[in-house]
């Protein structure tokens, strides 16, 4: 095992910790960890390889915020619950780091829904909503990154 592929899992392990904590570019680094093997390896499979992460990136962050969207609007969250929790996670990252944005946008769809239908009770539901749309939203760029991690494991299998 050369220095380059160390050196590109080891981006791509800061590239999951980003997942985990939303500090980093969780999805970009890995990508390019995979950009950076491609171009030091100057073969035909690695550039193949990289043409699949970058279809897995895309398809990724377009299901990351289809999916989860989706789902909110279909339980009753409305765009301007949605716009006011994106405004206050937008806060919230640079308030607390690492987990503003999450709380941030928690409290802002909780805010919103109370202030459209007045009580605990009623905006609660929409708050479980959103939760439920974070998680899915990870659980997606987690699946993603595994499966362009997975890809360049085998990638490098291949090419060594």
């Amino acid at each position: 095992m050369d220095g380059l592929t160390v050196v590109v899992g080891l981006i791509m392990l800061v590239g999951f910790i980003g997942i985990a904590v939303p500090l980093l570019p969780g999805l970009l680094l890995i990508w390019a960890a995979v950009l950076v093997w491609a171009s030091g390896a100057q073969t035909t499979a690695g550039w193949v390889v990289f043409g699949i992460a970058t279809t897995l990136a895309l398809s990724g962050v377009m299901l990351q915020y289809l999916l989860p969207g989706r789902r909110m609007t279909k339980a009753g969250v409305t765009t301007s619950s949605t716009v006011t929790g994106a405004a206050l996670g937008v806060v919230g990252f640079f308030v607390v780091p690492g987990v503003g944005a999450f709380l941030g946008f928690v409290l802002g769809i909780y805010i919103a829904e109370r202030i459209k239908r007045g009580t605990h009770a009623a905006a609660w539901p929409s708050t479980k909503h959103a939760l439920k749309a974070i998680a899915l939203g990870m659980g997606i760029e987690l699946l993603t990154g595994l499966a362009m991690a997975s890809t360049w494991v085998i990638g490098v299998i291949t090419t060594t």
